[in-house]
């Protein structure tokens, strides 16, 4: 019966907690996918097996990141981004040495 109650497994409920990132999310205030308060905790990600600083968003589940190609801006003075596919890792940062993370099955 508790079954029932509660069909998420424990790896489900880890995955989905308060301290592992969501699947997408965006550094820019005018995104949808932008959360300050999760941005101010620190977001680490691994791009193709390497920590990357320059991401503008990103897709866990679809594997793709954002980055801006170089200064330039497109036609209402947003940065141009590159969209890159690979294996895609976040985590928080403000949780020490061993955080949980979030990464595609």
């Amino acid at each position: 019966m508790s079954e029932e109650n509660n069909p998420e497994s424990p790896e489900t409920a880890a995955k989905s907690g308060a301290d592992v990132p969501p699947d997408r999310l965006s550094v820019n205030p005018r995104s949808e996918l932008f959360d300050g308060e999760l941005l101010q905790r620190g977001v680490g990600i691994r791009f193709k097996g390497t920590e990357r600083t320059n991401i503008e968003e990103y897709c866990i589940s679809e594997g793709w990141v954002k980055v801006q190609a170089g200064k330039t801006l497109d036609r209402k003075g947003n940065p141009l981004t590159l969209k890159l596919k690979g294996p895609v890792e976040a985590w928080f940062e403000d949780l020490g040495d061993n955080p949980p993370i979030a990464k595609a099955d």
